[in-house]
């Protein structure tokens, strides 16, 4: 019975033996499969490690080209702010510039209806100097014809006188005559002078308009060319208004590039430094795991 007692006994030490065995077993692998995690884990670690240190050179480049970015943002709104006020500047000379346009249009335009008009009275002046010279022509035509007639008339008494002395009545009558014809010849005369000098004052009154008319017409012409000069300039402005504005828009493009291209640098930062936050973690987290 002690033999069996100690048979049953060692079969279960036996047992127990092989449970604990079994149990060691198991721990040692557990425990390898441990190592096993470990080592992979190092593995993973000296990767994370490898690729932080490439993230951390790859921010810091990020970094240099984020400032050299912002660097060039600032010269650009610098260059931008200086082409708003050249723009400006331009602005206001062109408004001066066209204000002196429409003023000097304004004037030709002045000068022309004037000098319209003072060709309208030299018109008239001509007009008016043709009539004087042909009521001239008919009071000269008038006197030859009054003297051919008192000519005749003294031929005629001469004979009358001659062969008529019996007629001294009608010879006084025809010496009256004589004497009224010549006291109208004397009138004619005179109204011929006035005639004359009223043709004289209105030819000095036509010279003076002509050469006023000459000024006139030459303060024209140099009114154009200076209305040409100024619509040169004019164009030449605008031009250089569109050619600022074309800058303006190629500088506000490339700064709107810019600005995305910023954006997108950050938003790559941010997500980066969340991955490096994420690994710090993890790293962390994997020390005291070892621990």
């Amino acid at each position: 019975s002690i033999i069996r007692r100690q048979r049953q006994e060692l079969k279960l030490l036996i047992a127990e033996l092989q449970d604990r065995d079994k149990e060691l077993n198991d721990m040692v692998e557990v425990h390898e499969r441990h190592i096993q995690a470990w080592e992979d884990d190092r593995q993973k670690i000296l990767t994370l490690a490898e690729r932080c240190s490439s993230l951390t050179s790859e921010l810091n480049e990020r970094n240099a080209v984020i400032k050299s970015l912002t660097k060039k943002l600032k010269l650009l709104e610098s260059q931008h702010n200086d082409s708003k006020i050249t723009l400006e500047s331009t602005q206001q000379k062109f408004k001066e510039l066209t204000q002196k346009v429409t003023d000097s249009s304004v004037h030709c335009q002045a000068l022309e209806e004037k000098n319209q008009s003072l060709h309208c009275s030299v018109l008239e002046l001509s007009a008016k100097t043709g009539q004087l010279q042909a009521r001239e022509q008919e009071l000269l035509s008038m006197l030859q014809m009054k003297d051919k007639a008192l000519i005749e008339t003294t031929d005629q008494i001469t004979e009358v006188t001659s062969k008529f002395k019996t007629l001294e009545n009608a010879l006084r009558t025809a010496k009256l005559d004589e004497f009224t014809r010549n006291r109208e010849h004397q009138d004619l005369k005179v109204t011929l002078n006035d005639v004359m000098s009223q043709v004289n004052k209105m030819k000095d009154i036509l010279s003076e308009k002509m050469k006023e008319s000459s000024k006139n017409q030459e303060e024209i012409s140099h009114l154009k060319q200076e209305n040409g000069c100024l619509r040169s300039e004019l164009i030449l402005a605008v031009e250089e208004a569109q050619r600022k504005d074309q800058l303006f828009q190629f500088a506000k493009s490339k700064q709107v590039r810019i600005e995305r291209e910023l954006s997108s640098l950050r938003q790559v930062c941010v997500k980066q430094q969340r991955d490096l936050h994420f690994l710090h973690v993890n790293f962390d987290s994997s020390q005291e795991s070892r621990q």
